[in-house]
């Protein structure tokens, strides 16, 4: 027996309808199958009924199923319920309704199911506004419409009502949060826009927040037709079919010895830095062939569950997509979320967390509770620092973008390892030769030598033995390997950019990236609205859209062009004040009253300067990032894309002047233009220009690098994560405070996340620019640190973790964004690996004494024209390049207060300078030496052959290694054909089937293909 239960809402009488069970009937466990795909189960259907102004209508039944009455093109393909929807329009002129016929046909459509009906409500009601949507923090459940039909007997799950992850009724997921202040004065603007949010399909509900009562949360979610339209209008791609994995025929000697080394490697310890496989989720999309998504092929893709088809990623993007489209006012600029953010309409947007992200139970013993906490236990958790990075998990959660980055992040730290294993080699290498080095004895010997004071009056005469330690600090950094690992790393730089762009063609291979192009991207709102009127056939889409005109787009480009100009001039000009700086203080520390300052004034003055120029950098980057804003705003990009490269260009060309102008001061001007004693070249006629340090100038640049490098990683690691821990951390206390220790763990997930902090204005742009610039420091002079790549790998381990510790715990969720690649960083790299051949070149050849020591040896020394060049061949190369000045042809105003008697107990008559030229007696006194014509000569030809050897090696290595793998390409080939055959058969056994269907019901149909 079978019994239906009717009630209207409003009404007296309650109606029991029973049927006896047929033979045709079915159990609730077995159903009748459902046509569509075979992945999809059967489910039971229910009855919904809903109110019109116009007219009664009862879907109809055909076949034994029932048919409701849809707009074309919504077909509905639910799994857990498949619902068939009865009209019922009362008549205007009848108040009547004859609920007979009602029972009737319900009698033939329900089998299992018990149903009750709301009561109606007219179409002519007034809109609902903010209130009636709002929730005053109670738990009761309210549907967002009246008119919804619920099923009898049909349980949500409490955890979904608690969890703060679905609406009041535990079924609707929240998709979306909008959060503003009932304070706000831009009420009308949030209204239209709420009104035209629910034009668009999505549903909303309110809460207000259980800490202040003037902050209310608008929670969307999209249901399944407005996912389906919007994923159609997006070409998202949906799995259709499991992958088929194609094995190349090998031989069976290859067969045989892959046997044993598989076997040999069983034997070895198991890899530490590989995943548990048993805790990683099996994500089905990488397993499967994938489509732009449509609604009219719909039973090719495999739909289990309508609910987690789309993930919640994807469900954002496409609510993030619907809500920059919507209008908030008449006007042609009146468009998108992002101006209601701008203008304070709204205070936050975004996507929610899975849940939290730790739990009570081990997540070996009871498994992760969500996406979140699996994230933070196999890859935000300190305890997992050496381990592989679970990129597919990172990307189904974030989306490929911030995938994309992580993977490159890995990329380049795996990389850096024989780098940094290099120069640590190099450096240890100076280390074992220091006690042999010739040129450090003999400067640390020199007790007879007095060199001349490196700056006006107050500087004193010097030993050149008591820059003993100097020189053996630049033997360090200066020495035979130097060459060597310049050569390297410039060839390292090519390889790790060629292998990087096979790494991610596999990557976008897997995740599906690689038929992902630009011109499948959305145009700006803002580009949209502007240009709103003038229109052109777009040549690929062949739809009219928005258009620039040209004159229009290069005066803008002028205006940019200009601002970038006059900013590099604000920071050459910085360069400038801090060179001043130098020259000024190095007077003064040599007059300073404490001895340790007064005999190292060159060290104190480079490292003062050097913390000076951390500090102005810092301020100028404020300064830089508002005004590449504007610039970029005032360009008027088309896409978030191009958007995002201008903006990106301008500054990166800021910063990178910003941070590394003193840095080439130091290493290319630094004492090169200083005259020579008695002829000193000034600055305005006013300062004598900084001389180099009596054990060269390599010191002042490992300094400068060493210092800008730990600085510069100490302060962008405590901004990124330091600075959120210590917000997070005092709006915690604050809620301590207020509500007690217990309060926070009771707050719903929108509430937690709000708390948290929001994702930079510019997404990943500080992550990759802080890596960039880092890069820039470990190639451009690594010649002169070689220790820049093992610091920078260092930093990088901590830097990943330290990332995804922000994503996870102290960010809230940013939206997910599909990319194909790194963007232009790719060609920012590419360059900055061009732009080190060069300085390294010139870093060798000019800054360090690699070229004079090998003229002095093979021209000059004891072994000239024996071909050698050992230390032996380096005996007398100190006293040679150092020149002799005549004390009394000093300028008034160079002379020094000091005689030089307390050195020999008379005054001093000479005193020496590195050059090379004549001595005061020759015929032309202090003009320049044949030896110093020779260096000259040998440091030009050092530099052309080193950029036009360096250079060959890097387009061989280029040309040698291809973009794509061999396998890579072989498996995209054979699976296009494998697409094109599924795609093929799939059709034909839909129209197959359709065709018997019609055979079955009797239909004639004529001249029907196949």
């Amino acid at each position: 027996m079978k019994c239906i239960n009717l009630s209207l809402h409003g009404a007296e009488k309650r109606v029991q309808v029973c049927q006896r069970r047929t033979a045709a009937s079915y159990p609730v466990s077995q159903h009748p199958p459902v046509d569509g795909h075979p992945s999809v189960p059967q489910a039971r259907g229910s009855i919904k009924m809903e109110a019109s102004s116009s007219g009664s209508t009862i879907s109809s039944v055909t076949g034994g199923k029932a048919k409701a009455h849809q707009p074309e093109g919504r077909e509905d393909l639910q799994v857990n319920q498949l619902e068939t929807q009865i009209w019922i329009k009362p008549d205007i002129q009848k108040t009547d309704v004859d609920f007979s016929e009602i029972l009737n046909a319900i009698q033939e459509i329900a089998k299992d199911v018990n149903i009750f009906f709301d009561e109606l409500e007219g179409v002519n009601s007034p809109s609902k506004d903010d209130d009636s949507l709002l929730h005053h923090g109670n738990l009761t459940s309210t549907s967002d419409d009246a008119s919804r039909l619920e099923v009898v007997g049909e349980e949500v799950p409490d955890k979904n009502k608690t969890n703060g992850l679905y609406f009041r009724d535990g079924k609707c997921r929240i998709d979306y949060i909008l959060v503003y202040r009932k304070s706000n004065p831009q009420t009308e603007k949030r209204e239209v826009f709420e009104r035209n949010i629910r034009a668009e399909g999505l549903q909303m509900e309110k809460e207000s927040s259980l800490t202040n009562s003037d902050i209310i949360f608008v929670k969307l979610h999209a249901p399944w037709e407005v996912l389906g339209k919007y994923a159609e209008l997006m070409n998202v791609r949906m799995p259709f079919r499991r992958k088929i994995y194609y094995l190349h025929r090998r031989y069976k000697f290859m067969n045989r010895i892959e046997k044993q080394i598989s076997r040999f490697r069983g034997w070895l310890p198991r890899k530490p830095m590989k995943l548990d496989k048993e805790t990683l989720p099996d994500l089905e999309e990488n397993d499967c062939y994938t489509a732009p998504f449509s609604q009219q092929r719909i039973h090719h893709f495999i739909i289990h569950n309508k609910d987690t088809f789309f993930n919640n990623a994807t469900r954002s993007r496409i609510v993030h997509h619907i809500l920059q489209r919507v209008k908030y006012e008449e006007g042609k600029n009146k468009i998108g979320l992002n101006r209601l953010l701008s203008n304070g309409s709204y205070e936050a947007a975004f996507p929610l967390h899975e849940g939290s992200y730790r739990s009570k139970n081990s997540i070996k013993t009871h498994g992760a509770e969500n996406h979140r906490h699996l994230l933070y236990e196999c890859w935000a958790s300190w305890g997992v620092w050496y381990k592989y990075q679970p990129l597919d998990l990172v990307r189904r959660y974030f989306g490929e973008k911030i995938g994309l980055y992580f993977a490159w992040l890995g990329w380049y730290t795996g990389m850096l390892f024989p780098a940094a294993f290099i120069g640590l080699f190099v450096f240890l290498y100076g280390v074992t030769t220091l006690n042999h080095c010739q040129v450090s004895k003999e400067v640390c010997q020199a007790t007879d030598i007095i060199m001349c004071p490196i700056c006006d009056k107050y500087c004193p005469f010097m030993r050149l033995s008591d820059s003993c330690i100097y020189a053996k600090v630049t033997h360090l950094f200066d020495n035979g390997a130097t060459v060597f690992f310049a050569v390297f790393m410039a060839v390292w730089a090519t390889v790790f950019l060629e292998f990087w762009k096979r790494r991610r063609a596999v990557i976008a291979y897997d995740w599906d990236l690689i038929d992902w192009e630009e011109e499948e991207e959305e145009i700006r709102p803002q580009f949209e609205a502007k240009y709103s009127k003038k229109e052109r056939m777009n040549p690929i889409s062949g739809k009219p859209e928005p258009y620039q005109a040209f004159a229009d787009k290069c005066s803008r480009l002028i205006v940019s062009a200009s601002g970038i100009f006059f900013m590099i001039c604000v920071v050459i000009a910085a360069v400038f004040g801090i060179v001043i700086y130098r020259v000024v203080t190095v007077s003064t520390f040599a007059a300073f009253k404490w001895a340790l300052i007064r005999n190292n004034s060159q060290v104190a003055t480079t490292g003062t300067a050097v913390c000076i120029n951390f500090c102005i950098i810092m301020l100028l980057n404020v300064l830089y990032e508002k005004v590449a804003l504007f610039l970029t705003n005032l360009e008027q990009p088309r896409t978030e894309s191009e958007w995002e490269n201008s903006f990106t260009l301008k500054m990166f060309l800021f910063q990178f002047v910003n941070l590394n102008s003193s840095t080439f001061y130091i290493a290319f001007f630094l004492g090169r233009f200083t005259g020579h004693p008695g002829a000193y070249l000034r600055l305005i006629n006013r300062w004598r220009l900084e001389e180099c340090h009596p054990s060269g100038c390599l010191i002042d640049l490992c300094m400068q690098m060493g210092i800008i490098m730990v600085l510069k990683q100490t302060w962008n690691n405590f901004m990124e994560l330091g600075y959120p821990l210590i917000q997070n951390w005092w709006t915690r206390r604050k809620l301590r405070q207020e509500y007690g220790t217990q309060g926070k763990t009771s707050f719903p997930q929108w509430e937690k996340d709000y708390n948290l902090q929001p994702m930079n204005a510019y997404g990943l742009f500080d992550e990759y620019l802080e890596m960039i610039l880092q890069f820039g420091f470990t190639t451009i002079f690594v010649a002169a640190f070689p220790l820049a790549p093992l610091l920078a790998l260092l930093n990088n381990i901590i830097e990943i973790r330290l990332d995804a510790y922000k994503f996870v715990t102290q960010w809230r969720r940013p939206l997910a964004s599909r990319a194909k690649d790194i963007g232009i960083w790719y060609g920012i790299l590419e360059g900055i690996g061009i732009l080190s051949v060069i300085t390294n070149a010139f870093v060798i050849a000019v800054t360090s004494d690699f070229i004079p020591r090998l003229v002095y040896a093979y021209k000059y020394g004891p072994c000239a024209g024996q071909g050698e060049a050992g230390q032996k061949c380096m005996v007398g190369y100190v006293n040679a390049s150092l020149s002799v000045f005549l004390v009394s042809d000093f300028e008034n105003r160079s002379e020094p207060t000091s005689n030089g008697s307390e050195f020999s107990g008379s005054p001093l008559k000479y005193c020496r300078y590195r050059d090379y030229r004549d001595p005061p007696d020759s015929p032309v006194p202090y003009g320049y030496t044949l030896q110093f014509w020779h260096v000259l000569a040998a440091r030009l030809a050092f530099i052309i052959v080193f950029e036009h050897l360096v250079f060959c090696i890097k387009h061989l290595i280029s040309y040698l290694i291809p973009d794509l793998p061999k396998d890579l390409r072989d498996r995209m080939r054979r699976e296009k054909y494998l697409i094109q055959e599924m795609m093929y058969e799939a059709e034909l056994e839909r129209l197959q089937k359709e065709r018997k269907e019609r055979k079955k019901n009797g239909k004639s149909y004529h001249n029907e293909w196949p």
